[in-house]
């Protein structure tokens, strides 16, 4: 046979009671007196079973006195005789009268027997003894037998009878009462989650590292306070302006925060240092937080279930007081009449109940211990309507620590809370440091500086086209504070990270002056705006609604370049508040990338100062145009994807205009170019990626012109006043259907720059081949079978493109272009591999000379 170990054996004491935290003084107190009350009822009932009977004793009429024998006589002679007299007189017993039925007959004259001596051995052996006194009464055993079971059955109270019972019975129904909401389906899985949350919360090393880090802070800010905190520098001294923003902090106004990244913390070895796996765990338990937190506070389900059986439990208090002092009648004595009489010869008998003694002691033991019940209940029922259980607020967490931001809960959730501040307020206390967002962004920022080190962001820096060293962040729980350390960087880029702080020690990145902001409302202490608003140049802002932008981005006087990516639909526009663009004095490009139906009046109010508007479209088509005019200074003006079917009028008023794009929209026809001849200083025009059919001969008027753009249209044909333009040094007709390049193409001496890729072009007239200037020839995917010699005059030339046509051989005057090298050459290699050694060579060797001199 197996034996169960210690540890076995021990394991079953440890079972603690899973929702005590949730047990106020009241339900733990009503908990013992039911396990009394259990008790009485069990002790009781078990006594009952054992002791539960009556005795009884018939009560004698004078005239049964003149009737009654010895007992004595002719025993011998009595035994054996038929007669029914006989038998019953030689069973007879007598009873003292010391009993409870003596003293109920005490007015009937008490008979004393003379026992008659007789030469029988018997008779003269009972003679020996004393002569007992009592009445004398024609029952035997058998008879009484068989009245006390009748009288149990027809006298006793049926209270005297099933008090224990009854007793046992309220018991487990209160005690059912006092446990149904934690065993109830719809509350117990709510209750046990939210107990092993707060368990959980309360033993969490992040808030014991919270809670002390707040007594630091406060005991550092009382020293400050002592020790006079205007001699702080400047960044240590704002800390305390994040808890009451000023009219002079307008960037702090809607950031609520309380934690600063400046506030002077006491340095706390054990505390400062969060190990990995704690951190993950308390991030887990802010989230089963917010979950559970969602989950239970759009009912009160709990709430109503808690009173509904604390009033069950009233009423079964009020009822058992109540039919206990009305039916209560546990008595030593009970009159019986049970109709026997030609039986034993008796109509009336007196009896009394073995267990009337006991029963009334536990009755009266029982009903105190119900009173004492039923004032706890009605206490509770008070405590339950006296204040809205309903609602919680973490008011003094909030005093006394700096986690401000701790929401006010509701329903279900509040009155759990309630029930926990019964047991313990210090519960409540920790759990309100998970329901802090402040407390969770701050476990994200010291997680996030754990990871992200000066190092690793090192190597996420990179060098972009223009040079400039660029780190881009992505999808991030904040900003670590190594980044403000890298203070070479140019570009900084935060994408996707919705609790970004800009803190004062960004004021070391002093060559930053681009800032990207994607979906990340990032928020700035006061000194951090101070440094942006006088360096800071271009500021990229992506975003979901208006209401992403952070207020702070208006206020960057300094500012050149604004680029705004979101939904700034003009009908609902509350994207640039009317006082929006008034500081931002040295605006000059402004960037909007929307759904725009018209141009927002409150631009072109509020910065006529601006040089460059653009405007890029999703396909919503741009209707209104006329605020245009204002905007005087405009120098650049680009409107893409904006279902744009001809060239605005509202444009030809900008007699500044240098540069016009109007790139992807549904541009036919453009007729009205001759009107460009009144933009004397417009050198750029940009109609590409359009339905352009025909060039219009008006475009000879546009004199000035330099860069044109017509790729990707539907031109066939091109006609010759294109080429009377002399200041036209760039032209793209590249995705077109053109199939003859005209001869005119001489005329254009300042052409650099000449594209006609994917075209029907077949023959290349030579007179291209006066363009002398030719920096770029892009020739590549049309129908050419040849390449004349006369490429050799293009001196300038160094990108050839020829790749994608008919060719079979290239012609060996290439050799000339002395600025052409290999990788300029965009051609494919077997036609390549045609030219004589010595060329490709000399090809070869300049692209060699040009890669060693990092060109």
């Amino acid at each position: 046979m197996g034996m169960f170990t210690l540890t076995e054996v021990a394991s079953l004491n440890d079972v603690q009671p899973t929702y005590r935290i949730l047990k106020p003084w009241w339900d733990v107190f009503m908990d013992y007196l039911a396990i009394v009350m259990l008790m009485v009822a069990i002790f009781a009932g078990t006594m009952q079973l054992t002791r539960d009977q009556v005795v009884c004793l018939p009560v004698l009429q004078s005239g049964e006195e003149s009737k009654t024998q010895n007992l004595y006589s002719a025993p011998s002679s009595l035994a054996t005789s038929d007669h029914p007299d006989h038998k019953s007189q030689y069973t007879e017993v007598t009873l003292r009268t010391g009993s409870l039925a003596a003293s109920e007959i005490s007015d009937s004259e008490p008979h004393k027997f003379q026992f008659s001596r007789s030469s029988n051995p018997a008779v003269k052996k009972l003679a020996d003894q004393p002569e007992p006194l009592g009445l004398k009464t024609n029952l035997d055993f058998q008879q009484y037998v068989f009245v006390n079971q009748m009288c149990y059955h027809v006298a006793l109270p049926w209270y005297s009878k099933y008090f224990p019972y009854l007793a046992l019975i309220h018991t487990i129904i209160l005690m059912v009462s006092s446990n149904f909401w934690f065993k109830y389906p719809k509350t117990s899985s709510k209750i046990e989650h939210f107990v092993s949350i707060l368990g959980k919360c309360f033993e969490s090393p992040w808030t014991t590292k919270a809670l002390s880090e707040t007594a630091c802070e406060d005991s550092e800010e009382n020293k400050q306070r002592l020790t006079g905190a205007a001699s702080l520098p400047m960044h240590v001294s704002t800390s305390s302006d994040e808890g009451s923003p000023s009219t002079t902090t307008p960037i702090l106004a809607k950031t609520g925060v309380k934690f600063s990244a400046e506030r002077p913390v006491i340095e706390v070895p054990s505390m400062t240092i969060l190990d990995k796996k704690d951190g993950e765990q308390a991030k887990a338990l802010f989230e089963k937080v917010r979950k559970f937190r969602t989950h239970v506070e759009d009912s009160d389900l709990i709430y109503k279930l808690y009173v509904v059986q604390t009033v069950i439990k009233t009423v079964k208090f009020i009822l058992i007081l109540c039919y206990t002092f009305i039916v209560a009648a546990i008595h030593f004595d009970h009159t019986c009449k049970p109709n026997v009489e030609h039986l034993t010869g008796y109509a009336t008998f007196v009896c009394t109940h073995n267990m009337a003694f006991m029963l009334k002691k536990l009755l009266i033991s029982y009903i105190a211990l119900i009173c004492v019940y039923g004032v706890v209940c009605l206490y509770t029922l008070f405590w339950l309507f006296r204040r809205p259980l309903k609602e919680y607020s973490f008011e003094k967490v909030r005093e006394e620590s700096s986690f401000s931001d701790i929401p006010d809960v509701k329903n279900d959730f509040a009155f759990l809370l309630h029930m926990v501040d019964q047991y313990d307020q210090l519960y409540s206390k920790r759990f309100g440091v998970f329901l802090s967002e402040v407390s969770e962004n701050k476990l994200r920022e010291i997680s996030l500086n754990h990871e992200w080190t000066y190092e690793k962001l090192k190597q996420h820096v990179t060098r972009n086209a223009q040079d400039k060293l660029e780190l881009h962040l992505f999808m991030l729980s904040g900003v670590p504070n190594a980044v403000f350390d890298h203070t070479d960087l140019d570009i900084l880029k935060l994408e996707l990270i919705p609790e970004a702080r800009l803190p004062a020690k960004i004021s070391q990145m002093i060559n930053l002056q681009e800032l990207h902001l994607y979906h990340c409302p990032a928020k700035v202490e006061q000194t951090a705006f101070s440094f942006l608003r006088d360096h800071l140049r271009c500021l990229h802002v992506k975003f979901t609604d208006v209401a992403e932008i952070p207020t702070w981005v208006y206020l960057l006087k300094n500012l050149r370049d604004l680029y705004l990516v979101g939904n700034l639909n003009s009908e609902n526009n509350k994207m640039i508040a009317l006082e929006s663009l008034r500081d931002l004095r040295n605006l000059k490009a402004l960037h909007l990338k929307s759904n725009l139906t018209k141009i927002p009046t409150n631009i072109t109010d509020l910065a006529p100062h601006l040089t460059k508007l653009v405007v890029h479209n999703d396909g919503s088509k741009l209707v209104v145009l006329n605020s245009l005019k204002k905007m005087m200074n405009l120098a650049e003006l680009e409107l893409h994807n904006c279902e744009l079917e001809r060239i605005p009028h509202a444009i030809f008023s900008l007699t500044n205009l240098q540069e016009l794009d109007l790139k992807s929209n549904n541009i036919r026809t453009i007729e009205e170019v001759i009107s460009f001849q009144h933009l004397k200083r417009l050198t750029c025009l940009k109609l590409w990626h359009n339905k352009i059919i025909s060039i219009p001969l008006s475009i000879i008027h546009v004199k000035n012109l330099e860069w044109l753009y017509l790729s990707n249209n539907k031109l066939e044909s091109l006609p010759v006043s294109l080429f009377n333009l002399p200041k036209l040094r760039y032209l793209d007709l590249s995705y077109n259907s053109i199939v003859v390049i005209p001869t005119e193409i001489g005329f254009l001496q300042n052409l650099q720059y000449f594209a006609i890729t994917g075209n029907k072009v077949e023959v290349l007239p030579k007179q291209l081949f006066k363009c002398a200037k030719l920096r770029t020839l892009c020739l590549g995917q049309n129908c050419i079978s040849s390449v004349p010699e006369k490429i050799g005059l293009l001196q300038q030339l160094a990108h050839l493109e020829l790749k994608g046509n008919c060719l079979d051989r290239l012609p060996l005057q290439l050799s000339q272009c002395r600025l052409l090298k290999r990788n300029g050459l965009i051609v494919e290699d077997h036609l390549f591999d045609t030219l004589p050694l010595d060329i490709k060579e000399i090809i070869n060797q300049e692209s060699a000379a040009s890669f060693a001199n990092g060109v």
